[in-house]
């Protein structure tokens, strides 16, 4: 089914599970203007592309050759695609449960989560290029420019997930500012959500890391 490279289903996988965190924003819109019914068209789609990403998950695991395959092993595709699946699954938590609890952040957050949201899907954006590299790595035997191109995109990566980290500290201390005015488990679940905002961060810098060790070997 993939021929003799598992490279370009792992990049539409990728690129299915961009398309399901670039759902995030408008459903952040929607739940900060109390459109639920909106926010709940976003979630589905959310979910939809989620279970489309799982099944070209499913579909790679299976019809992938063990041993080596190019220059990357089947470890190296493995662990890409979990980290990558981590992704969506992800999205499809935070939307979930902001949509099950009908969880707003109070306005003096909201703005600042948003913003939050867009830059940590910034960093996924930039994994999905990163991966898009990877024909042209396997192409060159992960030497060359190609190789120069890929390490700079990946130092960006890095770069994107550091602003993120300072954005989250805002917002956690934004949100602090203002914990006595709201209910205990409404503020509990509100840190979660932050926390998972910024592992989509986190995860599409480990997306990253992963290529970096191709890079190495």
């Amino acid at each position: 089914m993939f021929g003799e490279s598992p490279v370009s289903p792992l990049q539409r996988h990728m690129r299915k599970v961009q398309d399901c965190v670039q759902c995030l924003p408008a459903f952040f819109r929607a739940v900060q203007n109390g459109d639920w019914d909106e926010a709940a068209r976003h979630q589905a789609e959310i979910s939809r592309l989620e279970d489309e990403a799982d099944s070209l998950k499913k579909s790679l695991r299976l019809h992938l050759p063990k041993g080596m395959m190019l220059a990357m092993s089947r470890r190296d595709v493995l662990d890409a695609l979990a980290v990558q699946d981590n992704i969506a699954n992800t999205a499809k938590d935070i939307a979930g449960l902001m949509l099950g609890r009908r969880m707003a952040f109070p306005p003096s957050v909201s703005a600042l989560m948003i913003d939050f949201v867009i830059r940590s899907l910034d960093a996924v954006a930039q994994a999905d290029r990163a991966i898009n590299e990877l024909d042209e790595l396997v192409e060159t035997g992960f030497r060359g420019h190609e190789v120069d191109v890929v390490t700079s995109m990946l130092t960006e990566l890095d770069r994107i997930e550091a602003d993120t980290d300072a954005i989250q500290v805002r917002v956690r201390a934004e949100l602090f500012a203002r914990e006595r005015e709201m209910p205990a488990v409404d503020v509990i679940f509100m840190y979660r959500i932050i926390d998972e905002v910024g592992d989509l961060a986190d995860l599409a810098q480990r997306v990253g890391s992963r290529l970096q060790l191709m890079l190495a070997r």
